[in-house]
């Protein structure tokens, strides 16, 4: 046992080197990249454009007045971006279960998805203004338009990729509509419809933050906060508030991998490894 376990450890460590140390390393010339941008190729009355790293810090983060408003316009943007994922989620699955059904449905309802894809968020930030108002509802209804079509086509691909031959033994065992669902097509959908899910994180995110630019009403978010800092030029706080829009894109992106690993990884590996 102590040998075996002496064998683990080095391979473990070595691992956690491999995962770990490429972002470092990665992380690290991007300061210095940083750096020598602000005070190589920027004058001193122009580097408020980019201030240096230890600024921001100091600033943005140090300072608990200004992180403070970061940390309560981010919890109102993560809010948003929760509610409009869980709606899309909800949506999602219904469409994409009644499209995996019935060829007819997924031919009406999967070009108007498309378009709706299509469309630039912006063109129809009016009509969403006029709709719904400006207040927070206005910034869930774009997190959910955003985020809504990953979720489909990844769980109506997964739920079609069930084998063949698995329908046929359970058309031999005479299974309804419901148990086909419920035993082989949304078991082996799982993978696809956690990639989705993935996507539409992200992108809830960012429909977060891109409705607080054009709706002001109700509680400040984060993206109302980025357009204030812009518009005071205030270097440290914009970059800080970007750093931590982007950790709370990374955070929400990491915690579905993390929900992925613990309800299918090791089933996943293993069906994936026996093929």
């Amino acid at each position: 046992m102590t040998g075996r376990s002496a064998v683990q450890k080095p391979g473990a460590v070595r691992s956690l080197t491999e995962r770990i140390l490429p972002p470092i390393v990665l992380g690290s010339g991007f300061v210095c990249i940083w750096y020598l941008l602000s005070y190589g190729l920027l004058e001193p009355r122009r580097r408020f454009l980019l201030r240096p790293p230890h600024q921001v810090v100091k600033v943005g983060f140090l300072d608990w007045d200004n992180f403070s408003d970061i940390l309560e316009s981010l919890w109102s943007s993560t809010k948003v971006a929760m509610i409009g994922l869980a709606i899309a989620i909800c949506i999602g699955l219904i469409l994409a279960i009644m499209m995996s059904q019935a060829k007819i449905v997924e031919r009406a309802i999967f070009p108007f998805m498309v378009t709706l894809q299509s469309i630039p968020i912006l063109a129809i930030v009016p009509l969403i203004a006029f709709w719904f108002g400006t207040g927070q509802r206005s910034r869930v209804v774009v997190c959910v338009i955003i985020s809504l079509f990953p979720i489909i086509v990844n769980t109506l691909f997964g739920l079609q990729s069930a084998d063949r031959g698995l329908h046929d033994l359970l058309t031999l065992h005479h299974a309804d509509r419901v148990t086909r669902m419920r035993k082989l097509m949304f078991p082996n959908a799982l993978p696809a419809v956690f990639a989705g899910l993935r996507i539409s994180a992200g992108l809830s995110v960012i429909g977060a933050i891109v409705g607080d630019f054009f709706f002001g009403r109700g509680d400040a978010g984060i993206g109302q906060l980025l357009r204030r800092y812009a518009n005071q030029l205030a270097g440290e706080e914009l970059l800080a508030a970007v750093i931590m829009s982007s950790a709370l894109g990374v955070t929400v992106f990491l915690s579905f991998g993390w929900l992925q690993q613990r309800a299918i990884g090791r089933w996943h590996e293993t069906t994936t490894g026996a093929n």
